[in-house]
């Protein structure tokens, strides 16, 4: 866990719920993330923005959640071809991808 203000979180898996959409989980490695929030998904190929639709900390429903938890994040508008071990990211600067 890092005390880096930036939001970052590598996505440990990929689910697609029926009605509604694909939920990033994994570990939140920094910073902080809550429902509105823009964020960037950086993959291998691409570099796509969307918006957090919704947010699960422990299997329960809420607003936001921080470093160190381990999150469900569901986006607005993005189910193709995010993968395991993209990178969520709050920032355009934050160019670290790993494999």
């Amino acid at each position: 866990m890092s005390t880096d203000p930036t939001f970052r979180m590598t996505i440990q898996d990929v689910f697609s719920i029926k009605e509604r959409g694909t939920v990033l989980a994994g570990r939140i490695e920094s910073g902080t993330i809550a429902v509105g929030d823009e964020i960037i998904v950086k993959g291998r190929n691409s570099s796509k923005k969307a918006i957090v639709a919704g947010v699960e900390v422990r299997r329960k429903v809420t607003t936001s959640a921080q470093a160190g938890d381990e999150a469900g994040i569901r986006l607005k508008d993005i189910e193709e071809d995010v993968q395991q071990g993209d990178l969520l990211t709050g920032s355009e600067l934050d160019f670290t991808w790993k494999p």
